[in-house]
């Protein structure tokens, strides 16, 4: 096969076990998501010659693929929060192409509530205090607050309303009322999103992701694998990423995230429009990040986020299925989330999505999906689209 003209597929996701997880460590989630990965794909572990990982041990991918026990000859430990997996995606594409890997395991896992329950750590983990976070963490100026000050901004600008806000969480857990796997599936409404317990005006609790244990693990391989593995494959057909600021004062506007530079890439290279896409899978850690990256990425105009959010057009049945397993907001969020976006579109595209399967005209399953990360506090983005 010619350097740089390999095909590369998703041959293989899974998820560790998820939401109330007290008796694992971080290192068996690993092991457990990369080992359902190859089974789902059918592939030994002895064909696995790259492994990318990030947020967990000194030396992160070494101790994890150790503790695999796996000889990567190539590693990627791209750390740039919830988008590290989609970034991470984007390289191991590229490497597979060009030949310098054939299968690549990207894989996480986390204890991040069961580590809050006994004590390990506290509900809020500092992302330091040098550089030029020194100028913002001595004022309290937590991540949740930078968010929900962007949040406010689109507000003041375009008239985005809390309602509007809300009816992301709304639809998430309509969707997360279809996953057995979801951590929560109670259906919530407006009010219930509106009056909860303010945790940064404008955010309520429910405007916020939950909390919870998990990991989960993508196996990617060049084209000729794809015959011997169990699983169609889901093809990757472009990427792009994108870094934006670290302090707020470098942020030029409030009201666009780095989606809009990746998507836009991922789609040109893609050749795919984004009223093409079937599928959307989006970090959501706040209501607010969903609404602002369907604009990002060409879903609507800048400004018109909320009024496309309304009247259900998220939800499974919807124009536009966003998170169809629930997403931050109602199915797991452990950590760096953005692994499990690109799981949950590979078995949308697949067809193994149970209850919350989504069909197209005809009962026919989606062709097209996009999975979206966001790192920070809209410092980073990747986006990933694939295709059947």
């Amino acid at each position: 096969m010619t350097p740089g003209k390999r095909k590369v597929a998703v041959v293989g996701v899974s998820l560790s076990d998820c939401g109330r997880v007290d008796d694992a460590t971080p290192y068996a989630l690993h092991a457990q998501a990369a080992r359902r990965a190859l089974a789902d794909a059918g592939m030994d572990r002895s064909l696995v010659d790259g492994v990318a990982s990030a947020g967990l041990g000194t030396l992160p991918p070494v101790e994890v693929a150790e503790y695999l026990g796996l000889r990567p000859t190539w590693v990627d430990s791209t750390a740039v929060g919830g988008a590290t997996w989609e970034v991470m995606a984007a390289h191991a594409t590229d490497a597979i192409a060009a030949g310098h890997a054939n299968a690549v395991l990207l894989v996480y896992g986390s204890t991040a509530r069961a580590d809050i329950r006994a004590g390990r750590r506290t509900g809020t983990l500092s992302f330091g205090a040098r550089g030029p976070l020194q100028f913002e963490v001595p004022y309290g100026h937590t991540l949740i607050a930078k968010y929900a000050m962007a949040a406010r901004r689109h507000m003041h600008e375009y008239g985005t309303t809390l309602e509007q806000l809300a009816s992301v969480a709304v639809q998430a857990r309509a969707n997360a009322a279809l996953n057995p796997e979801a951590m929560f599936r109670t259906p919530i409404t407006t009010d219930d999103v509106l009056s909860g317990p303010m945790i940064a005006d404008p955010f309520t609790k429910l405007h916020c992701c939950v909390r919870s244990d998990g990991g989960a693990a993508v196996l990617l391989a060049a084209e000729e694998y794809v015959r011997d593995c169990r699983t169609p494959p889901v093809w990757v057909l472009g990427t792009g990423e994108h870094v934006s600021h670290t302090t707020m004062s470098e942020w030029p506007d409030f009201t666009i995230s780095p989606a809009a530079v990746s998507g836009r890439l991922a789609f040109e290279r893609a050749g795919v429009r984004p009223d093409e896409i079937d599928v959307a899978e989006i970090y959501d850690a706040f209501t607010y990040m969903t609404l602002v990256t369907l604009e990002d990425l060409g879903f609507c105009a800048k400004g018109e986020g909320g009024a496309f959010v309304e009247k259900g057009r998220l939800t499974v049945g919807g124009e536009l299925p966003v998170n169809t397993d629930g997403g931050g907001l109602s199915a797991q969020h452990p950590g760096m989330r953005g692994l499990f976006l690109l799981a949950e579109a590979v078995r949308q595209l697949r067809g193994e999505a149970g209850q919350r399967q989504v069909r197209k005209a005809g009962g026919r399953l989606p062709e097209l999906a996009v999975a979206s990360g966001t790192g920070g506090w809209f410092c980073s983005s990747g986006t990933v689209v694939l295709g059947r």
